[in-house]
Formats: structure tokens, sequence, C-alpha cells
């Protein structure tokens, strides 16, 4: 058996909340550094696929995250003025978990820090890894408030511009800025938003995502400059604007944006490093390794299943070094076909024009079904 009793967990979002839950219920001791001043989370809502409710549903909060989430079949594709090209059911799922529930990232959160809590982890906020002495059988960390203690393990779940990462790797695994944004906005949710509709323009591509029985949640994905710091003042004016060829349900929300509304403006970038995911007893996860554009939903399941990967990895193996090459070797090539599946997606609706809208969308009653359902079996079988 591998010898871990005490790990340090770098990063107190989605995947290092999951991963000391995980860890803890298997009897080791936890400690969490997140460098955010406390667990305010930022954003809307997010969905999680039946991929990612069986990671949840391992660490023991399935029942809670259905309780608070709307669950849904699908997704529906239409053109920019509302009208309906396709539905498809989604694949994923069984008689335990529902093809997708999605919820606020507010209530996900909440009931992740409760189950590291009750696993027993301790989280300090405000606080990060200054410096690290890897000693071979143990791993040395001093903090940003000047403490230090050891531990047998670093697991660093600290996010897409990842510290650790940097530490390990150097500056070769940067992230990769895809040309494209996507704005989100948290709406009243009408009675007839009862699955995901997606909109497809000559320049964007938008939709909707139900979150509560009274709230959905509005994305656009847009084309914007890299490095551009837009003004938060200015986003109703500018989303009111990206949003002013479309018709029905989003010329509806668009004509109901206020000023003062929390629209969140997320460019959406990618990193991918190669196995092994480590260098001697520090060890990556989530965005930190690998990090996907939002198409296919999976971003906070990779991160939940690399949690659960690692710590069933770490009971079973012979030392920390087998776990640590097994981890990697089970998580990078799942990783990798979800990246290349939603930048696939982000990159054929993103070149979409005035000229080939029309041409383009006429093949997706007979394309997408298809492609959907391999996607979906993949994404079914075991993490």
């Amino acid at each position: 058996m591998a010898k871990v009793e005490k790990v340090l967990v770098v990063g107190a979002g989605i995947g290092g909340l999951a991963a000391a839950a995980a860890l803890g219920q298997r009897g080791i001791e936890g400690d969490m550094v997140e460098i955010k001043p406390d667990s305010t989370v930022y954003g809307v809502g997010i969905n999680q696929p039946a991929n990612s409710l069986r990671a949840l549903d391992k660490i023991g909060v399935l029942d809670q995250i259905l309780d608070v989430g709307v669950t849904f079949d699908g997704w529906t594709f239409n053109d920019y003025k509302g009208n309906e090209i396709v539905a498809i059911n989604s694949q994923l799922g069984d008689e335990r978990v529902p093809p997708n529930c999605a919820l606020p990232r507010r209530e996900l959160s909440r009931i992740l820090i409760g189950a590291a809590g009750g696993a027993g982890a301790k989280v300090r906020y405000g606080t990060t890894v200054e410096d690290l002495d890897d000693r071979g059988d143990e791993i040395g960390v001093t903090f940003s408030d000047g403490t230090s203690a050891d531990y047998d393990l670093v697991v660093g779940f600290d996010g897409i511009k990842s510290p650790l990462r940097s530490r390990l790797f150097g500056d070769e695994y940067p992230p990769v800025y895809s040309g494209h944004v996507v704005w989100r906005l948290t709406v009243p949710r009408p009675d007839y938003a009862v699955r995901s509709d997606l909109f497809q323009s000559p320049r964007s591509k938008g939709g909707y995502i139900p979150l509560t029985e009274t709230t959905m949640y509005l994305l656009l994905v847009t084309s914007e400059p890299e490095g551009v710091h837009y003004d938060p003042a200015d986003f109703p004016d500018m989303l009111r604007e990206r949003l002013s060829e479309y018709g029905g349900p989003l010329g509806d929300i668009r004509d109901n944006i206020k000023e003062g509304d929390d629209i969140i403006y997320s460019p959406l970038s990618e990193v991918l490093l190669p196995p092994p995911w480590h260098k001697g007893l520090v060890v990556l996860g989530g965005d930190a390794a690998h990090a996907c554009t939002p198409h296919i939903t999976q971003g906070a399941g990779m991160a939940l299943e690399d949690a659960v990967v690692l710590a069933e990895e770490l009971a079973d193996a012979d030392s920390i070094p087998a776990a640590l090459e097994s981890y990697a070797a089970r998580r990078y090539p799942r990783a990798k076909f979800v990246q290349e599946v939603s930048r696939g997606i982000l990159e054929s609706e993103m070149a979409i024009n005035e000229e080939t809208l029309e041409p383009t969308i006429a093949l997706w009653p007979e394309q997408l079904p298809g492609q959907f359902a391999h996607v979906d079996a993949l994404l079914n079988e075991a993490a």
C-alpha cells in the first residue's frame, strides 16, 4: 500500500474540495490552503453531466446535488431566430444518475465544502505555498503566512494559471487562449425552459441552462481580442449589443438586461499537461493539469473524476510513485478526448458566418445525434 497518511491540497475549488473529501474518506489526513481570502464563489451556474454525478456519488453527495439542482435530458439546437433545428436526448446516465443536473455554483461549492469538512479536511484561506522541500520520503511546505509543515504528498488543484505547475514544469505549458470568451448571466426561468436550448448565429453561439425552479443561466460565446480588459460597468451594453441579432428566448433575455446585472465574462483557454502529472511528491489535477472549453460541460466533471481516481490509486497502489503514474495514465486519455471534442465544437461553431449558417445547420439533424451518442458512450465508461 502507498504509505500516505497526510496530504496538503492546494486550491479549494471544485477539484480540491473533492480531493480532500475523497482522500479523507479513505483515512488520509488533509490540510487545504486557498489563496482567496474566503470561500465566496463567483459565477452563475454549472451543469453536472452523468459522469460528473457518478464522481459526486462516490464522495457521498449525489442526493444533495439532486435536491438543489435541475435535471434535464438533453439539448435542443436552434437558429438565432429561435427556430428549432434538432433536439437531442442525452445517452448519458443510468438508473442511479440522470443525464444532467445543473445547479448554482455557490450550491455546488457549499456541498463540497461540507463533504471536505466532514472528511476531516481543514481549510486555511488567504494562504498559499511559498516554498517546497522534497526530501524523497516526505515534503516540507513553507506557507505564505510564515508557517510550515511536513506532508507525504502535495496535491495541486490550483487552477488554470497554476503556480504549482509553473514550479514543477516552468513555462512550458501556459494556458493557450482560444480567441473566444463566454458571457454568463443568471436570469428568470420561464416555464418552457425544461432542458438546455442552444442558438447559433453567424457571429456567436448562445443558449441557456435551467438551474433552479425559478432561475436559469444565459451563456453567449463570442470572439474577443486576447488580453483586453473591459470595464464591468460596460458589460450590460456590451452583452445587449452582442445579442442584437437574436430573436426568440435570447431576444427576450437581451431586452431585460439591466444596469448592475452580475454578468460574468470568462476568456476560454486550454491547458494539457502530458503525463506524468507529478514531480517527486507533488501531483496536479483539474485545470492545473488539463483545462478545456465548456462545450460539453465537462470542466468540473474532469476535476471531480481526477479527485476520485487519485484517491483510489493512492489507496490501492504499493508506492506513491506507482500510484501517481497510474493516476495520470488513467486520466490523460479521457482529459485529452474531452479537450479535443470541446475545442472542435467551439471552432466549428465560431467559424460559421452569414454564408455558411444555413447550409451548416441544415446538416445538424443528420449529424449531431450520432456525434453526441459517440461522445456520451465514451463518457459513460468508467473514469
